[in-house]
């Protein structure tokens, strides 16, 4: 798994390749990791293979949005609408979106946590013309930081005499198991047949 900082660095060097003029999705087809493009809609218009292995489906071109993945949730396990999701948030914003993660779903009920680095693209003019998105799986991390949010969760309600905070921080705890019991059991064979 990239760093943030060599993250950011493949994202660089696929921006340099759509923007040099040359076939710039020679470079990203060699990129290890799910790369993707949309046009300024959100449809996608382009997509590595590393994108079906994560995703564990193929993506539709002209007719997916947003995203390449099934579906789409919070790391409190709420659903995520595509349309609310970290590459709609930059094309919407006209920025890139750093530091968020969500959790993918395949087809085949399988849970990754990823974090994705969305970037819009503009022309020589200035106009966004779409936006280029890097997923990397981060499904190991955020099950351990879920996991210590939740043993938190759990101190703290038995260190509270209040029965409705008490109550409030165990429906939490038990909510954050839940997520990284999902990604355990749902992730590891998909992590398996990464090593």
């Amino acid at each position: 798994m990239p760093s943030p900082d060599e993250a950011e660095q493949i994202v660089a060097r696929a921006l340099d390749a759509l923007s040099s003029g040359s076939d710039g999705t020679a470079v990203l087809d060699q990129i290890e990791v799910p790369v993707y493009t949309t046009d300024a809609q959100g449809a996608v218009t382009y997509w590595n293979r590393a994108c079906v292995d994560f995703a564990g489906r193929e993506p539709q071109l002209g007719r997916d949005r947003w995203c390449v993945t099934w579906h789409l949730y919070t790391t409190a396990g709420e659903p995520l609408a595509h349309e609310d999701c970290p590459m709609a948030q930059a094309i919407r914003e006209q920025r890139p979106i750093r530091d968020a993660v969500a959790i993918a779903e395949r087809p085949d009920g399988r849970r990754r946590a990823f974090r994705p680095y969305p970037t819009p693209l503009f022309d020589a003019d200035g106009r966004l013309t779409g936006a280029i998105n890097m997923l990397i799986d981060v499904t190991l991390e955020q099950s351990a930081a879920l996991a210590a949010q939740a043993d938190r969760c759990r101190r703290l309600a038995n260190a509270s005499y209040d029965r409705e905070i008490c109550a409030s921080l165990a429906a939490m705890a038990e909510g954050l198991e839940r997520t990284v019991d999902e990604l355990a059991s749902r992730a590891r064979p998909s992590l398996a047949a990464a090593e």
